[in-house]
């Protein structure tokens, strides 16, 4: 019975003589429901490489791998056992031949550059590639990395989440929002927000269009609200509720790996999305939605502003602060790509993130919805890509405030609502 232990950063699992179609039978049957479908799985940082018959999983943490393979198939079984903070791999084999073997994770988003006196700063995605990331890719394949003197390397989200993982020094940057920075630090964290993409809010509550019981926040009231169990969610459905003359009060239900589906089940009667991402794919695919906006139902400021956090004892060291310095510089020139050449950009993305099997028409358009609305950019281009737009962010935080979303590590309340401007910089956007 072969062992295998290891605290590396990458476990590699191949069963000889799986290949092609028989390979991807096999993950089918032995990657669990939670990374049952394939954009859940890459963004959980899994890689498949089926014409060699080849998996690829991060070990960011033990629980991570933990919950990978609890599956049989066939003469083949495997368990993970978790000892002292060591992730030991136990498989028992019959028929099948099974290899092991540990090494760095292989990412084709890894900058070229091997010189040791150029720094690399490693980013970690919230969720699979979509536009929200396009500048990252662009800034990679267009040399404004390599240009700025700084290696980058783009890792796929963990389990533990990109806040989580910042913290912990898994990575020097995670794709966030100012809000989940203001809930980690109300608990102790030392996140810093270095970059905010979103200048304007991006987020829709949606029903079905074939809810005519359904047009105003108010008749939400007593609806199922499918979601993940966000406070800060939660709390912005509530207020909209009550603007619109409702109760507030509303049942929920735990999103599955697709709103749409749990909608159209019948399990739920509205859910949260992104208008330049899941509000596109509704325009291609159906089914069509009725949205409302949180801005125009009570929600002040903005509650979207997604961005980059960095821990902020690594932006102590000059030398971080420089190397961030230079990847903001690059990362924002890439997003400013994107902003002019929007199509050329979503190609860019589509082939550079090929394991997330991205729709070339849904991300093309998807750029073309950003530009369109100015998503990033504000009217009088005060705030462009980058820039904290303070006046936004800090009625948002008073709000979530009120509401009890940030709590302390005691579940208590803290003395005074987070401050925008202790939470953000843009002292390192150019």
């Amino acid at each position: 019975m072969p062992r295998f232990e290891t605290k590396a950063a990458c476990l590699r699992f191949q069963p000889y003589g799986y290949t092609g179609e028989s390979f991807a039978r096999l993950v089918a049957a032995t990657v669990p429901i939670s990374f049952g479908i394939h954009a859940l799985a890459y963004a959980r940082g899994v890689r498949f490489d089926v014409s060699r018959g080849l998996l690829t999983f991060p070990l960011y943490d033990a629980s991570d791998l933990e919950r990978i393979m609890r599956r049989r198939q066939g003469d083949m079984k495997m368990r993970i056992e978790v000892k002292k903070g060591l992730v030991r791999m136990v498989a028992v084999l019959g028929a099948a031949t099974l290899g092991l073997s540990v090494a760095a994770c292989g990412n084709a988003n890894t900058a070229d550059s091997s010189n040791s006196s150029t720094p690399t700063v490693s980013f970690m995605l919230d969720w699979t590639p979509n536009t929200n990331h396009i500048g990252l890719y662009a800034a990679q394949k267009l040399g404004y990395f390599k240009d700025a003197g700084v290696n980058v390397k783009i890792l796929p989200t963990a389990q533990a989440g990109a806040e989580t993982s910042v913290e912990n020094g898994v990575a020097n940057v995670g794709f966030t929002t100012l809000s989940n920075v203001a809930a980690f630090n109300s608990q102790g964290s030392d996140l810093k927000f270095v970059f905010d993409l979103t200048q304007k809010p991006v987020a829709r509550w949606c029903a079905l269009a074939s809810r005519t019981d359904i047009k105003t926040p108010a008749d939400l009231s007593g609806k199922t609200f499918v979601s993940f169990g966000s406070a800060e969610q939660n709390a912005v459905v509530r207020e909209m509720i009550k603007d619109a003359g409702g109760t507030g009060e509303f049942k929920t239900a735990t999103a599955g790996t697709n709103t749409f589906e749990t909608l159209t089940s019948g399990k739920g009667d509205f859910g949260g999305f992104y208008v330049t991402w899941e509000g596109v794919e509704s325009e291609l695919n159906g089914p069509a939605l009725n949205c409302f906006v949180a801005s125009d139902w009570g929600v002040p400021g903005n509650p979207d502003q997604l961005g980059f956090a960095v821990k902020g004892s690594w932006l102590k060291d000059s030398a971080n602060a420089d190397a961030l310095k230079k990847f903001l510089s690059a990362t924002k020139k890439g997003y400013d790509y994107a902003l002019s050449n929007p199509d050329k950009a979503a190609d860019i993305l589509v082939a550079q993130a090929k394991e997330a099997q991205l729709d070339s028409k849904l991300t093309r358009t998807s750029m073309e919805e950003i530009v369109k609305n100015g998503y990033w950019t504000t009217d009088d281009a005060k705030s462009l890509p980058g820039t904290v737009n303070f006046d936004d962010a800090q009625p948002y935080l008073d709000f979530q405030y009120k509401a009890g979303t940030y709590q302390d590590k005691d579940g208590k309340n803290p003395k005074q609502a987070p401050q925008a401007k202790e939470l953000a910089t843009n002292d390192y956007v150019d």
